[in-house]
């Protein structure tokens, strides 16, 4: 018998050393929460959430074996898996489909969206190539992470997806800070975005895009036409009230008043459900996550796991606030989902993936403590 118990206790072991509890712990609350809201958003309907928990299933095996591969193999890799990422996200220019672009690629049995795959291996690659080189970064080696950052981009950019794009950049644009780039830099690129605006909404910005623009600023001016999305997310989320009206119980998506109240606009239904309690829960667990991600980088032992833990924690900030400011009308509509909780497999598996690297940099930590 304690044979036995010794050989499930070292068989437990060997499963769990490379896992980063507090950071596994936050994820699985944020799953939990997202399954709930979306069994009441979907219907109460146990097929669409079963399809949703075997996408986490999928996605937590994947952070796992990530988690055991070593930051050396890691690195090693990165190059390979960045134009491995490449070629998906230039085959959907050609044989994509979506509602207002091309987006998705048909596997036959599952429907990939290449660009979620760009918010792991662009991080990965930035921080490779800046990782091994001195700090604040040169003007050669800028140029070369601008590449490295502007290909993916421009190619979601052309499927049209700006959402997407500008949320793959992000996770770039962080490698390029904590690597030491000035806010200077920064600040000269946004006001060359600035500048080139104009050009953008007369050659680029499609039809779609323009009216999300317009109903960002005055969503009162259609209300029964392009406002509708912003204006009743808006009314959703004021009558969740402190407490929420009960699970199951939130009338604006019950009734089909929200827009896409499984994917871009969940997070309205859990305010509507769960009021301000839920809403702060939640985004403590996202705050947590991120700092989390943080604290990890700090206790990395070289540049590139350091680089690239922290460019995936800040960018997760960047997905929660866009979505976050999307559906309280505080942000034009991009069509951006909320991690973990909006109804999609390649984003929440791409993003345990994610985790997976973030807990391979901590096991690699503990092991030379």
């Amino acid at each position: 018998m304690k044979t036995i118990l010794r050989w499930l206790l070292d068989l437990w072991l060997r499963f769990a050393r490379t896992i980063d509890w507090p950071l596994l712990g936050a994820l699985v609350a944020l799953m939990v929460i997202g399954l709930a809201v979306l069994h009441s958003a979907g219907g109460q309907n146990p097929v669409f959430v079963a399809s949703q928990a075997s996408r986490f299933g999928v996605g937590l095996v994947a952070m796992w074996l990530l988690s055991r591969v070593p930051v050396v193999q890691l690195r090693r890799f990165t190059p390979l898996a960045y134009a491995a990422s490449l070629l998906p996200l230039a085959a959907v220019l050609f044989m994509g489909t979506g509602r207002s672009g091309q987006h998705w690629l048909n596997l036959g049995v599952v429907y990939v969206q290449p660009a979620e795959l760009m918010k792991l291996s662009l991080p990965m690659m930035a921080a490779w190539w800046l990782g091994q080189r001195p700090t604040p970064p040169r003007l050669d080696t800028l140029a070369v992470a601008a590449l490295i950052i502007g290909v993916p981009t421009g190619l979601i950019l052309l499927q049209p997806d700006l959402g997407t794009a500008v949320l793959v950049a992000s996770g770039g644009a962080f490698a390029l800070y904590l690597a030491g780039l000035s806010w200077w830099w920064f600040a000269g690129g946004a006001a060359s975005f600035a500048l080139l605006a104009p050009a953008a909404w007369l050659w680029y910005l499609q039809p779609y895009q323009k009216a999300r623009i317009m109903m960002f600023l005055d969503p009162e001016s259609d209300p029964l036409g392009e406002g509708w999305n912003i204006i009743q997310s808006k009314i959703a989320i004021g009558a969740g009230g402190m407490a929420g009206q009960g699970w199951g119980r939130g009338s604006q998506s019950h009734l089909n008043y929200v827009p896409e109240h499984t994917t871009d606009f969940i997070f309205a239904v859990l305010s509507e459900e769960f009021g301000w309690i839920g809403v702060a829960v939640t985004l403590g667990l996202y705050l947590f996550i991120v700092g989390r991600c943080l604290w990890i980088a700090s206790e990395a032992r070289d540049g590139f796991s350091r680089l690239l833990v922290g460019s995936l924690g800040l960018a997760l900030s960047v997905y929660v606030i866009v979505n976050g400011g999307m559906i309280s009308g505080l942000l034009p509509v991009v069509g951006v989902p909320m991690p973990l909780l909006s109804f999609g497999g390649t984003a929440a598996v791409s993003l345990l993936a994610g985790f997976g690297v973030v807990m391979s940099v901590q096991a690699s930590a503990r092991r030379r403590r």
